[in-house]
């Protein structure tokens, strides 16, 4: 079974996430939370495009939002009850896509 992060893993690991990452990660409603910014509708589409199939391989879905040109993700792993491990992995792969 997966296990949610303790708030010092939480903070640790975003921490490191966002010194590896061109933009900043947050913590929003119990959720590790990102938005992204594209010039126009379909890059944002391409960029979510590669983030389904990177989902798809982790076996870890994100909850996101598209409007024109931006996606917001957000990460939690529901079966752990909170931030799991899983969820900084996804991001870290996410952030390497930009």
């Amino acid at each position: 079974m997966i296990e949610s992060c303790s708030q010092s893993a939480v903070d640790a690991s975003l921490k490191a996430l966002n010194k590896n990452s061109a933009g900043s990660w947050s913590i929003k409603e119990g959720k590790l939370t990102r938005e992204f910014k594209f010039p126009d509708f379909v890059l944002a589409f391409g960029f979510m495009t590669k983030v389904a199939i990177l989902s798809e391989k982790a076996n870890h879905h994100p909850e996101w939002s598209n409007v024109y040109n931006s996606v917001i993700i957000n990460l939690t792993t529901h079966e752990a009850g909170g931030i799991s491990k899983r969820d900084f992995e996804l991001a870290q792969e996410v952030s390497k896509l930009i």
